[in-house]
């Protein structure tokens, strides 16, 4: 019996105590988390408010009153039994960091405190050598600097044996650069608040004091049993599958989407969710996805700096917790060939201090106003930057789903619906006519009807689509920390805002300011009416319709990073203080040099994969196959045998011949290819790997799931997908 037959009489759910009385969720939501509620029951009065000030017009606070709430966290962290602190933080790899540090210290021979100062809460010095810089840090200088993120609450990571308290922080070179995607981000919505409230000021909203953006992303992931992911050197190494025969049954039947939940995977759900709930993460769905063996969940919207750091602790957490339950969560974009890969759906919108949904069509003509007005900077904002829209999502990963008929293209448009087109078209036009049989009532340029939030269906082709209150980014990528995408349309849509606002006032000048916020609108609408489609994002023609009008369709990751050194685009983050141009043009290197490390990683797992598993597998077969032949050569000098079925046998053999040569020719073809680009810099190393090394390992595919399909099961060690994506 061969590796592979075994592991199908081991695999099996681990067996769970019951809980008679689950616990209700708000009796224990967020109870690891240092919440603003926690905090204000262990200060003073002053240094709560001092705090609240401090978040909410900038204003410091003091050393003393930093000791005192680092003082409050460490007493509420140790009575929960926390033993260790780290400072928490998102470097440039897209992970997750962290330096554990013991609360204790020495207060004479043998004896140690408890002590944890506001000095250490608010700045942490870890070794920054290893982590990537893009040029930003010195290669001797090994010091990077974390300092105290207040505005995302501190939280509790429990382990088996211990609990450690995590303080979410940025990270900075010694001179103060962005060596992580945290700060990014913060900058970018102080830019996207400051754009957004002086837009709202025109419209007679002088209270309000900060607009923030907030995000859903709905996490898209695969579990399979944990011991066919051991046997698989390709999962372990590169996340995805670099071979494997599509199984007879894949997603055609679609029966999985929204199906019944197997009770081993429920039971992964309710654990990963308490934990989420301890630590304050909203999630609010949970189901099947399109294909077999893949999920989604899915939170409530919340602050996209909290969303981001929320998204970045559910992926560990699904991580971890799948291990307790004998799975494997695996969170790449295409993991499997042939069925649908994961994506993470990034739903962002705007949300002022007072509660108020930017995105959100008002209940009067003046609030109709001001939402055509934000709309119209949404529609301008992926006009003008759709460059750094597809940048933000560009990663090897991501490569094998935009542009597929599963994911949004490389082309990135916007879907607003049939009635809000309808109504965006009348406004171009200056028509005066009925909007609909819900809303009858004209349009005159200083009156605007009411109209629903989302009366048609959504496009789940569309990238970047409209639905109802909020817009849906859909082609980030599932293992993507969501930081750089919100960044970047934070970012783009602070400078339409202000394009917008800017517009208006000069209008406004001339004529009423109704009139002339129309206007503005109007004239923005017919700019940007070449980014808006309805249809079928997947069909060719639309390929063809966009190229006719100038939308770019970039299917490469190389080409896509070049767009973030563009003047223009280095010039736009500048402006808003959201990169300098040494930390835009760090990241290009970096991801540039991700995207090549990660392709010459899965092409060396590759080639070891053909050398010590495949063709040895193919050679074991092909010998019982001559071997057999040999056979019936001797019962052929006693026993008739018919000439065609002799034939037939010697047909497979040199069919199996045929594919194990092709495998083992191609595969040195792609070992002379990384030899070749070893002496290539990193941009043509990047676009030869796209041209030339994608296609070929997909040629090598080829062969190998062929001759996957025509080995014996006993001579095939590697877990097939048939067991991967249906053995529950």
């Amino acid at each position: 019996m061969g590796i592979r037959q075994e592991l199908l009489f081991k695999i099996k759910s681990v067996e769970l105590e019951k809980i008679e009385t689950p616990k209700k969720v708000s009796s224990y939501f967020g109870e690891n988390t240092f919440s603003l509620e926690t905090m204000q029951k262990h200060i003073s009065k002053p240094v709560f408010e001092a705090f609240k000030a401090w978040m909410s017009e900038g204003k410091t606070i003091t050393l003393g009153e930093a000791n005192e709430i680092a003082d409050a966290m460490k007493n509420w962290a140790i009575a929960k039994g926390a033993t260790y602190y780290t400072h928490w933080f998102q470097p440039m790899t897209g992970l997750t960091a962290e330096k554990h540090d013991s609360f204790i210290s020495i207060t004479g021979p043998g004896k140690v405190i408890e002590k944890f100062s506001g000095s250490k809460l608010i700045q942490g010095e870890p070794d920054a050598s290893s982590f990537p810089s893009g040029g930003i840090r010195a290669t001797f200088e090994a010091r990077g600097y974390t300092a105290w993120d207040p505005s995302s609450p501190a939280f509790i990571i429990e382990s088996k044996l211990g609990k450690t308290l995590c303080i979410p922080t940025i990270f900075i070179s010694y001179h103060g650069a962005a060596l992580d995607k945290k700060l990014p981000l913060l900058r970018s919505d102080e830019a996207l608040s400051r754009a957004a409230v002086d837009l709202l000021k025109l419209f007679g909203h002088k209270d309000v004091q900060k607009v923030f953006s907030t995000c859903g992303p709905e996490q898209e992931y695969f579990l399979i049993d944990k011991n066919y992911y051991n046997l698989r050197q390709d999962l372990l190494l590169t996340g995805r599958t670099l071979v494997g025969a599509p199984s007879p049954k894949g997603q055609q039947l679609e029966d999985q989407y929204f199906g019944t939940i197997k009770e081993r995977v429920v039971n992964f759900m309710f654990e990963v969710a308490e934990e989420a709930y301890k630590l304050g993460i909203p999630l609010m769905t949970r189901h099947n996805e399109v294909a077999p063996h893949q999920y989604e969940f899915a939170p409530i919207f919340e602050e996209s700096n909290i969303a981001a750091d929320h998204n970045q602790l559910l992926m560990e957490l699904m991580k971890k917790v799948a291990l307790r339950h004998n799975l494997v969560c695996l969170l790449h974009e295409k993991p499997f060939a042939g069925i649908n890969g994961s994506g993470k759906h990034l739903n962002w919108s705007l949300a002022d201090d007072k509660g108020n949904n930017l995105l959100n069509p008002g209940e009067t003509p003046e609030d109709n106003l001001q939402f055509l007005a934000v709309l119209a900077a949404v529609l301008r904002a992926v006009y003008q930057h759709a460059d750094l829209l597809r940048a933000s999502v560009a990663m090897a990963g991501n490569e094998h789903r935009l542009g597929a008929n599963e994911a949004p293209p490389a082309i990135i448009s916007v879907f607003v619906g049939e009635q809000l087109t309808g109504i965006l078209e009348m406004i171009e036009k200056g028509a005066k006519k009925k909007v609909s049989k819900r809303d009858i009532v004209d349009l005159g340029l200083a009156r605007l009807p009411k109209f629903n939030k989302d009366t048609t269906d959504r496009n789940r082709t569309s990238p970047f689509a409209f639905t109802g209150n909020k817009f849906e980014f859909r082609a980030v990528g599932s293992s993507q920390n969501i930081s750089t995408p919100i960044t970047v349309l934070n970012t783009i849509i602070a400078d339409s805002l202000d394009y917008v606002a800017d517009k208006i006032k000069k209008a406004a000048k001339s004529s009423d300011f109704s009139i002339a916020a129309l206007k503005v609108i109007a004239q923005i609408i017919k700019e940007t009416k070449d980014v808006r489609f309805e249809g079928n994002n997947y069909a060719e023609e639309w390929l063809k319709e966009a190229k006719k009008r100038g939308l770019p369709n970039v299917a490469s990751t190389a080409e896509s990073l070049e767009d973030l050194t563009k003047e223009k685009n280095i010039a736009l983050f500048e402006k808003y203080e959201v990169f300098s141009k040494e930390e835009l043009l760090a990241r290009y290197h970096i991801w540039m040099h991700m995207y090549n490390l990660t392709l010459e990683i899965e092409a060396n797992t590759l080639n070891e994969m053909v050398n010590a598993s495949v063709v040895p597998a193919g050679l074991e077969y092909q010998k019982l196959l001559s071997d057999n032949l040999a056979v019936l050569a001797e019962i052929q000098k006693d026993v008739k045998i018919e000439a065609a079925a002799v034939n037939d046998q010697k047909e497979h053999l040199s069919d199996v011949m045929s594919k194990i040569y092709y495998v083992r020719r191609n595969t040195k073809e792609m070992v002379k290819l990384l030899e070749k680009a070893s002496k290539l810099n990193a941009e043509k190393k990047a676009n030869l790997y796209f041209a030339e090394l994608k296609p070929l390992m997909e040629h090598i595919r080829r062969h190998v799931d062929a001759l996957e399909c025509v080995v014996s099961d006993e001579h095939w060690d590697l877990p097939k997908y048939r067991e991967m994506l249906f053995v529950k």
